[in-house]
């Protein structure tokens, strides 16, 4: 009883963080109504003068009188912040002023209408969020919010009214306030209201009274605005309850408390208690306590506690399981922490048990204890659906007598020791020989050995070692009392100790369960991508159940899909698991192995259920004869099954966004595409159709020399454009997630070659050096790809450097990847466009005067980067630029004969002499 009335540490914690969360912090009062009209800012403004007539610095922010002369004149008499007048959409609007609130910092604000949408510019944009930063800045706040602006209202009030509210307010907002004053009307005395023109003037009445303020909309707004606020008042007195330590039971709301054990009744029990909720209209718990002793059941029995739990779930209640040695303890400690007014336990079926004689029944002490709490009992009788023959074990396990064997043997043991030694001990310390071995049973071989190992040395005891010997027979009363304290002596340390393991044994219970909870969730948590998570997933439940595991998910338009079907169990593919599996996606009911649904399955479902909805289905295929999962292992799955649900959501929500991401940047580019071929195709088009007209009209009398430019001016645009869709193409491909690296072992010296032979023309007589060590490694990379990063590379150096300035191309090993380097002598790149320059068509200022829709350095980088390498580009010393990029060297390259290496060599020469 005193644990009873100790008061929680973890309440007392969360009070003291909840006053140091509000220290300093301004205090907010909603005055709270069912819809306007009802006198919310009437009575907020009255409330104001009584606070000035105490002497309080009060201040109007912002008020909406809406035209009614007598709140306009409760306005009057208050100094009032001017209003901040902003532009929009050709109209000046009058919106309040948070700079010059907390400028001026009253000690109370008035702020009418906190769902208010603030007018586009302003630093926020609800008015809630202005009332927030008022009270962090130390400002109480006054103001005022209609029922049907809670968030967690909005689908309801839309469904009863068939309006859509827009501006909402979140509900954390109220639940932090610091008063909520319910502003009540009955609905024909606003009806009256609104027809005298008090709400709202005559024509916006009239349509209002046609509209939203019909009388059944009206009724029902007070009932959700009175259930809020009485539901908001419940949540205040169990605050208190909880930070004032208070015990008593305040019956001011009906809730049950539905008590069940693993037994045939407890699925009657929970159906009795949800019956007695419902006709006294009262929220219900279910509570299933786990004692020691639950862990030597039956399996068959420890599932009814299940089967119970679950069908209170189905039911609507609530469900809490607690771990603990004294049920009528803890039962009445979770009911008086929650203030449960009532509790429904079920009849015993035994009325008379041995412990009951000494300690009273469980029913008697949960009375006897309960104090201001009823206890209802209803009829325990065994459930025939409950009762229904299993396949599974039901009943205690059977005793293994091998126990009680070792038990009778380690007081032989204790016998004979004392035997042995009986002439240097006297009766006392013969007794604690004995008191030894039946510590040593208690803690070996459990409760039922050691009451066995009590009796018998109290037993041996007197028939060898007390006169008269060889008989039971007592001498001497001071021996009866010995053997009494003896007995009971060891019937109470062989009791503590079994205690003392249980207690341990259900602590490593809930360690593993933890644990694994917690180590699942953090791999889950570090995974980003679905089949790493789902691996984890499988690798967990082999561990822990020896299970294997199949993950099911709703992946695009293919509704219930196998995923990761080659790694996938056996049992997984066949056409009967999968139905199995589409029932419980829909139904959102575990089915199969070990529940009453689709028990013949060859595996436990499990529905993935997240935060927006099902996502999948996880099934488990238990190994052969390991039999149905039991209380403990159907509680970790769920779990499991939660956390796996969430962290799918969170890929699978991921994955949705980089597909619309990828869809957004799609249309981009195709814009961008159309745009720059309008332009950029625009100047060659034109230079072919005038070269070409020329050639038509006045070709023969053309000197060959003009015949040639003209021909040559029509080659030279047409390059042009056929490297301009090239760039589009790539881009596109390359955009678009589409290519796949041709990767293969090869020397970086061989495409150089190729990219300055393709550029023999642009070149000319421009000197290109080529510097490439002969021990440079070979590089794993598409050859056709990267040839296009050197050709873009080499072209931009081309077009943007001075005829005649010289060229580098340089590789060099370092780090486990390859540097390549293409450096020139140009004006360099402009301060700040480093990175920008490799953006999808964007032209530096160098560029901007010249051709080139901007792509072909966006092309370079996104090759480089599906090789795992990076690209950028420096300023040189002396003037100039350097692009440099990289190629990772991934893998074990093969060995290179000397004719390959010769080959390389030569390649180089070739090179060297192509752009010389």
């Amino acid at each position: 009883m005193r644990d009873e009335l100790r008061p929680d540490p973890d309440a007392l914690l969360a009070k003291l963080k909840r006053e140091e969360r509000t220290s300093g912090r301004g205090r907010l009062h909603i005055f709270f109504g069912a819809s306007a009209g009802v006198g919310k800012t009437y009575a907020m403004l009255q409330a104001a003068h009584d606070r000035r007539r105490e002497g309080m610095d009060v201040v109007v922010g912002h008020v909406d009188t809406h035209g009614r002369p007598e709140t306009a004149a409760l306005v009057e008499g208050i100094p009032a912040l001017p209003p901040r007048e902003v532009p929009y959409r050709g109209k000046t609007v009058r919106e309040f002023d948070l700079d010059a609130a907390l400028q001026r910092r009253p000690r109370l604000l008035l702020v009418d209408e906190l769902a208010h949408t603030n007018v586009p510019g302003s630093r926020h944009e609800r008015r809630f969020q202005d009332v927030e930063e008022l009270l962090a800045a130390g400002i109480d706040v006054y103001t005022t919010l209609n029922v049907q602006h809670l968030e967690s209202l909005n689908d309801v009030v839309a469904q009863v009214t068939g309006v859509t509210v827009r501006e909402t307010v979140p509900d954390s907002v109220v639940e932090s306030a610091d008063e909520v004053e319910l502003i009540d009307l009955p609905p024909d005395e606003l009806l009256a209201r609104l027809r005298e023109g008090k709400v709202y003037v005559q024509d916006q009445a009239e349509r209002a009274l046609s509209g939203f303020f019909r009388k059944s909309n009206l009724m029902a707004l007070r009932e959700l605005a009175l259930r809020a606020t009485a539901d908001r008042v419940d949540e205040q007195v169990q605050v208190y309850r909880r930070a004032e330590a208070k015990q008593r039971t305040w019956p001011i709301t009906e809730k049950l408390l539905v008590c069940i054990s693993p037994s045939p009744s407890a699925l009657r029990v929970v159906r009795a208690g949800r019956r007695l909720a419902r006709r006294l209209r009262a929220d219900w718990t279910v509570l299933y306590l786990e004692q020691p002793r639950h862990f030597s059941l039956g399996r068959g029995d420890r599932d009814y506690a299940a089967q119970a739990m679950r069908a209170a779930e189905t039911l609507g209640g609530e469900t809490v399981t607690l771990a603990g040695h004294d049920a009528v303890g803890e039962i009445l400690r979770y009911a008086r922490d929650n203030n449960f007014s009532r509790i429904v336990v079920g009849k015993p079926g035994r009325f008379w048990r041995l412990r009951d004689v000494f300690a009273g029944s469980f029913v008697a002490r949960l009375a006897e204890r309960s104090g201001d709490i009823d206890v209802f009992i209803v009829h325990g009788g065994r459930d025939k659906e409950a009762a229904r023959p299993r396949a599974r074990e039901t009943g205690p396990p059977p005793i293994d007598w091998t126990r009680y064997g070792w038990s009778a043997a380690t007081v032989a043991a204790c016998t004979i020791l004392i035997a042995l030694l009986q002439e240097d001990l006297g009766l006392a310390n013969q007794s604690m020989i004995y008191l030894v071995g039946v510590v040593f049973v208690a803690h070996r071989w459990g409760r039922g050995p050691s009451i066995l190992a009590s009796i018998l040395s109290v037993a041996v005891f007197d028939f060898l070692f007390v006169p008269p010997f060889y008989t039971f027979n007592i001498s001497d009363t001071e021996y009866a009392v010995t053997f009494v304290v003896m007995l009971v002596v060891g019937l109470l340390i062989s009791t503590l100790t079994v205690r003392v393991q249980e207690a341990a044994e259900m602590a490593r219970q809930r360690e593993r369960r933890t644990s694994a909870l917690y180590s699942l969730s953090r791999e889950l948590a570090s995974s980003r991508n679905l089949d790493p998570m789902i691996a984890a997933v499988r690798r967990h439940v082999l561990n822990l159940f020896g299970a294997g595991t199949a993950v099911f998910l709703v992946l695009d338009d293919d509704g219930l899909v196998l995923r990761g079907e080659g790694e996938a169990p056996a049992f997984a593919k066949d056409a009967k698991e999968a139905a199995v599996a589409q029932w419980v996606h829909q139904h959102s009911q575990p089915a199969g192995q070990g529940t009453s649904t689709l028990s013949g399955a060859a595996a436990l479902y499990l529905p993935l259920t997240g935060s927006r909805g099902p996502v999948g289905v996880l099934a488990i295929h238990f190994a052969p004869g390991a039999g149905d999962p039991n209380t403990d292992q159907m509680h970790l799955l769920e779990a499991f099954a939660s956390q796996t649900a969430l962290a799918l959501e969170r890929a699978l929500l991921a994955r949705e966004a980089h597909r619309q991401r990828l869809a957004v940047e799609g249309e981009k580019l195709r814009n961008a595409i159309l745009a720059a071929v309008s332009h950029d195709l625009r100047t060659p088009l034109a230079s072919i159709a005038g070269a070409a007209s020329s050639l038509e009209a006045s070709g023969e009398r053309l000197d060959p020399q003009a015949r040639r430019e003209l021909v040559l001016t029509i080659h030279e645009e047409a390059d042009r454009m056929v490297r301009l869709a090239n760039n589009l193409l790539e881009m596109g491909r390359l955009q678009s997630g589409t290519v796949a690296l041709r990767r293969d072992w090869q020397p970086i010296e061989e495409v150089f070659g190729s990219a300055l032979h393709a550029l023999e023309g642009p070149i000319g007589s421009r000197r290109v050096d080529v510097r490439v060590p002969p021990d440079l490694p070979l590089v794993s990379f598409d050859e056709v790809l990267i040839e296009r990063v050197l050709f873009n590379l080499l072209e931009n150096a081309l077009r943007y450097t001075p005829a005649g300035s010289p060229l580098e191309i340089a590789a060099s090993p370092r780090d486990g990847e390859i540097l390549v380097e293409i450096l020139d002598r140009g004006p360099g790149i402009t301060p700040g466009e480093e990175e920008r320059i490799f953006e999808k068509f964007f032209r530096g200022e160098a560029a901007r005067a010249g051709h080139g829709a901007g792509l072909g350095l966006a092309v370079a980088r996104a090759i480089v980067e599906a090789h795992g390498g990076r690209i950028w580009v420096e300023n040189r010393p002396g003037g100039g630029a350097a692009f440099r990029f990289t190629l990772p060297i991934v893998g074990e390259p093969p060995a290179v004969s000397d004719a390959t290496g010769e080959g390389g060599a030569a390649a180089v020469d070739a090179a060297g002499a192509a752009g010389s």
